[in-house]
């Protein structure tokens, strides 16, 4: 921490600024973020974002790799809802090849993506009353969060970072358990939400330290190019599950939580709305799932053995099998020459992957679009002029995920 006198014209009062690290080992920065900031007494006169303490370099190990293993890279970028990452990397694979999934597979993903954004919303709504001092509700939803998890972990066997589902599909079909799990969660979580809504939203502690504060205009929004909660926080309505539907998406009836002045406060009331309607759209997506219940129509994986492995016994016992199995995991089959972008809508905002082909085994050039990156951006203009205990609230707020932020 460091003392400036600020040198001002003769017979003014002398003024004295502070320096001050915040982060990057700051708990609230996650370890990964520094902000260099001035400060008035404790009211933020500027601020220097720094990044780079946790680039991992994805982009260009991924242009050495097999499409199907790039999917462990997307799982380390927003890992609150990793999930969402997993299968808009393999959309962006299905668009290069020219894959159409059947209808169940779209459903069962619509499932998998609307649960690990109602866990992205969750973590980052309970942090934002943790860092307004209300511990409570942290604790309380973090037992939803681990029944998600459960269902994460009978699907594919893993919680985090969870590698699910392959190019066309999935690895496996969804149990019975899945199933049973997804139904204790869509029965409980409700009385959940509501109960951290009541405890937040009209409490008078929680609007003061809320309202106004971390704002941003509609138009400023755009300009930086915000999507995702945070841009509908100002009252832009975009969305890319509505603007450019994937997966099905257009199956379904569900609205688009909007607020008016994009301030920390309707950014919490925008994700709290939108987990409403994450479990609307569940409900739906398991009700056309019921359809399929004992008809040849029950697949969960695309006709693709370019790039779906075989089953087990297959290989053991048939050639052809054993031959795709070789070269799937051997990295030896080539994919087509193609330049494509795909986005989808992830927790954060609009997850995309620029993909440019050579004709080659690994991508020639692979980018991807982070929306945390985009939001650190604004960061000095959101908290220019707050308190210093208010760019912590804002910067979680914003839901700035270090993986995501700096891949």
């Amino acid at each position: 921490m460091t003392d400036h006198h600020i040198i001002l014209p003769e017979g003014s009062i002398e003024k004295q600024t502070t320096t001050l690290n915040l982060g990057p080992t700051h708990p609230a920065t996650h370890g990964v973020f520094q902000n260099i900031m001035e400060l008035d007494g404790e009211r933020v006169v500027s601020t220097e974002q720094t990044v780079g303490y946790i680039h991992r370099a994805f982009e260009k190990i991924a242009e050495r790799r097999p499409l199907y293993q790039i999917t462990t890279l997307t799982d380390r970028l927003n890992y609150c809802s990793s999930l969402i990452n997993n299968m808009g990397w393999h959309l962006t694979c299905e668009k290069l090849l020219g894959v159409e999934t059947p209808k169940r597979v779209d459903y069962l993903r619509v499932i998998i993506m609307e649960l690990s954004r109602i866990s992205d919303h969750l973590i980052c709504n309970s942090i934002v009353g943790v860092d307004a001092g209300a511990f409570t509700g942290f604790l309380y939803v973090m037992q939803y969060r681990e029944l998600i998890y459960e269902i994460y972990e009978e699907v594919c066997g893993s919680r985090l970072t969870t590698n699910i589902g392959r190019i066309g599909g999935f690895e496996r079909n969804f149990t019975n358990t899945a199933f049973t799990k997804l139904e204790k969660f869509l029965k409980e979580y409700p009385v959940a939400l509501g109960e951290l809504e009541s405890l937040l939203t009209r409490n008078r502690i929680f609007m003061e330290r809320t309202i106004g504060g971390g704002a941003i205009s509609a138009e400023r929004a755009l300009n930086y190019g915000f999507t995702g909660p945070n841009l509908r926080a100002t009252g832009v309505d975009y969305d890319v599950r509505v603007h450019s539907p994937y997966s099905s998406y257009e199956d379904f009836e569900f609205d688009i939580p909007v607020g008016k002045t994009g301030d920390n406060y309707d950014r919490f009331l925008v994700r709290n709305q939108e987990m409403w309607q994450s479990m609307r759209i569940i409900k739906q997506a398991y009700e056309k799932i019921q359809a399929f219940k004992g008809t040849e129509a029950e697949v969960f994986h695309a006709d693709v053995p370019e790039y779906y492995l075989p089953k087990k016994e297959d290989v053991y016992t048939k050639m052809e099998a054993l031959i795709w199995h070789f070269k799937i995991i051997m990295g030896e089959v080539d994919m087509p020459k193609g330049e494509v972008y795909k986005s989808v809508e992830g927790g954060n905002g609009e997850l995309g992957f620029y993909l440019i082909s050579d004709g080659g085994r690994a991508p020639f050039r692979l980018h991807f679009r982070r929306p945390c990156f985009i939001y650190y951006q604004a960061y000095p203009e959101l908290i220019k002029g707050a308190m210093l205990s208010d760019a912590i609230l804002t910067m979680s707020s914003l839901n700035l995920i270090a993986g995501e932020l700096d891949a």
